[in-house]
């Protein structure tokens, strides 16, 4: 199905949110009304609003939000399910007449979406770490024998000191029974749809004030009572939604094992580190085209170009 597809991403804290709002809205003025929807994958969890920067109420009536807060604590999300929603939420959309604007800051959703890639289940724990044990007593190049003999075509094309990339492709092998070829020769198609990929972003050192500050707001808005309340409904703190940046910190806290202070210094450590994650993730991609925070004209102005209104 071909149709028009916007794409905003960028680090955290860098203001996706606000620059979608604005730029949905400026659409409509010009007969472009826009759906919303979610690329990332903290976002998806329902018990998390707060924590993890969903838009809230007021700022969902400017348009159509999906795949936002949907998820149990409980359950996980893999890359290519989140892709296959999307693209649903996204055909839809076009169908209803409406823009579909993907925002969010999960490089790897996006890609699976938008390039495509193999959606390999994760290898059985028990599996990795004997893998990992048999390659330090044996050597890589030992465990590339091994894969020669299951999938030659992989294993030409890897070095057999190449530890990382042996260790994973046997992985796979034994957790799923398919081979890393079986799995890469069903990668699905790149997506049909004319894709604008915009970007908002600052270097680490200019944007590390406002994630504290972000983080900060989210503590005044009810941060610790959001987290207080999910430890209610999922009291196991090792389930996929409580593993994000903020809840891990914040359960800590309320468990006794970590201070406040400690928390938000914590907090404050593993955002930072993420945000530069995203940043080298995102930079790399020679598409997107980038922006400064509240460079809203500018964005509307390629929005409407692409769109030829």
């Amino acid at each position: 199905m071909s149709l028009d597809l916007l794409c905003l991403a960028g680090p955290t804290g860098c203001g996706k949110t606000a620059a979608a709002l604005h730029l949905a809205a400026a659409l409509e003025k010009r007969g472009r009304p826009v759906t919303i929807i979610n690329a990332d994958s903290r976002q998806v969890y329902r018990d998390f609003p707060v924590i993890t920067a969903q838009p809230a109420p007021e700022e969902r009536s400017v348009c159509p939000h999906l795949l936002y807060g949907w998820l149990e604590t409980t359950k996980k999300i893999s890359a290519g399910e989140w892709a296959e929603k999307a693209r649903q939420a996204i055909e839809e959309s076009a169908a209803a007449g409406r823009l579909p604007m993907l925002v969010g800051g999960t490089g790897f959703y996006l890609r699976a979406l938008l390039d495509g890639i193999a959606d390999i289940p994760a290898p059985d724990p028990d599996i990795r770490q004997r893998i990992q044990e048999e390659c330090l007593a044996l050597g890589s190049p030992a465990l590339h024998r091994r894969l020669l003999e299951v999938d030659p075509a992989y294993a030409a094309r890897i070095h057999p000191r190449d530890s990382q990339r042996n260790m994973r492709a046997l992985e796979v092998w034994e957790s799923t029974g398919r081979t890393f070829t079986w799995w890469h020769e069903r990668t699905p198609s790149p997506a049909p749809w004319r894709v604008l990929r915009l970007g908002i972003g600052l270097p680490l050192p200019e944007l590390e004030p406002s994630l504290k500050q972000r983080i900060a707001v989210m503590m005044e808005t009810g941060a610790v009572e959001e987290a207080r309340q999910a430890l209610k409904i999922c009291p196991d703190t090792s389930a996929p939604a409580w593993t994000g940046i903020g809840c891990a910190e914040i359960a800590a806290f309320l468990l006794g094992r970590l201070s406040r202070e400690e928390c938000l210094e914590r907090w404050a450590h593993n955002t930072r580190a993420y945000a530069k994650r995203q940043w080298t993730w995102f930079r790399a991609d020679k598409r997107i085209l980038w922006h400064r925070p509240k460079s809203d004209a500018v964005l509307f102005e390629r929005a409407a170009a692409f769109l030829g209104l």
